[in-house]
């Protein structure tokens, strides 16, 4: 028996607008860009599908081809969501391959009296976009909901379907007994359809962690360099000092201070103030590793801590990074401020994170009375002294 494709799509349509009106409503409320991606590709197979609605009228020239890209592109739609709940994006260009592929390859073959034109690659493009999503939600970092492996292994039962598709499609034709008793319009439309309404439930989930998790990283992160707050950074770099101790390694502390940067602020306004800021975070995250911590102090002053450097490695990253803040471009008119350092290491045995960052203050405190624009390191023992120094 051969299920009635017209029927299974117009129920496919109908619970797909369902679905988009919910979640453009859960997008409207969170931004999650997951629930923005997944409503997206919601409209695009909603569309697709009513085009397909047109097949055996004179639209069909038209509509098929149409339909095609639609559903296609709401394939990689799929796949571009998955990869924001990474931290990833697809680049447009990733997006519009497939699509354009799948309208040449459509119009090129008769789509007025052709109802699977282009259907050789249209299958072989659904294939690879539900992959590729299958594969993203599998390689979620475990601090989202475990529901993603859920859907990972649903998206990969749905790619192992298309890839039956397209083989049957290849080998017999969309005309033979096979192809349209298992993998036609009207059974893959009820695959579909099951699969929408199972999946829609977990993307309620998923949609929830990535708001969660934005609202988490807006509590640790400075809205404007996008490095790690005071408070953040403290936290963090407490903990990682503590493991460094107890495994009897070290650490370095680097206080940095933009000089006269109030006169930038005063010549030039706040706009090339904030420029200047996020340029020197640039030239911070640029100059470290990714295991590095890197924090906004307080308006123009910043601290990095360097887990395992030595006070002559973090002097030597402090150069970097006033070399890279030197070539940055800056605005016409505009000269970004020079860079003053104090920097600090510890031993094994070294005392907390707020005594490295008082005897760190202690060497910037030096470099700004010798006239800034300089890197001052100190131990614990020469603090005091460089302080009292920089006072007299």
């Amino acid at each position: 028996m051969v299920l009635d494709s017209f029927s299974v799509r117009i129920a496919l349509g109908v619970v797909t607008l369902t679905l988009f009106a919910l979640f453009v409503a859960s997008y409207r409320r969170t931004r999650s860009p997951y629930a923005g991606w997944w409503s997206l590709a919601l409209l695009q197979f909603m569309l697709g599908n009513t085009a397909f609605l047109l097949n055996g009228t004179s639209a069909q020239h038209w509509a098929n081809p149409f339909g095609n890209v639609l559903v296609v592109a709401g394939a990689f739609s799929v796949w571009a969501g998955a990869r924001t709940l990474r931290d990833l994006k697809a680049a447009p260009w990733q997006l519009a391959v497939a699509p354009v592929i799948t309208a040449v390859a459509s119009v090129l073959e008769s789509p007025g009296s052709n109802v699977w034109s282009g259907g050789f690659v249209y299958l072989a493009m659904m294939t690879l976009g539900i992959s590729l999503a299958a594969r993203d939600l599998w390689f979620i970092k475990a601090t989202h909901s475990q529901v993603h492996k859920a859907l990972s292994l649903a998206a990969g039962l749905l790619a192992i379907y298309y890839l039956g598709r397209w083989g049957v499609y290849a080998l017999q034709g969309p005309d033979s007994e096979s192809f349209r008793s298992y993998f036609g319009p009207g059974p893959s439309g009820l695959v579909s359809l099951v699969l929408l309404v199972t999946v829609s439930f977990s993307m309620t989930t998923l949609s929830s962690d990535q708001l969660i998790k934005g609202l988490k990283e807006r509590a640790t992160k400075d809205h404007l360099t996008g490095l790690l707050n005071r408070g953040a950074f403290l936290d963090l770099a407490s903990t990682e000092l503590k493991r460094l101790r107890a495994n009897e390694s070290g650490a370095a502390i680097v206080l940095a201070d933009l000089d006269h940067f109030k006169l930038v602020n005063d010549a030039h306004g706040h706009r090339a103030g904030d420029a200047a800021l996020k340029a020197f975070a640039e030239a911070c995250t640029s100059s470290v590793r990714s295991t590095d911590l890197i924090g906004r102090y307080g308006g123009e002053e910043f601290v990095l801590f360097l887990p395992g450097a030595t006070q002559e490695r973090a002097q030597s990253i402090a150069v970097e990074i006033s070399r890279r803040m030197a070539s940055t471009e800056v605005p016409e008119g505009v000269s970004f401020p020079t860079i003053s350092y104090g920097v600090t290491a510890s031993t094994p045995a070294a005392p907390d994170l707020t005594s490295m960052i008082e005897v760190a203050d202690a060497a910037l405190y030096s470099a700004k009375a010798q006239g800034r624009n300089r890197i001052v390191g100190a131990d614990r023992l020469q603090a005091a002294t460089i302080a009292d120094e920089a006072r007299s």
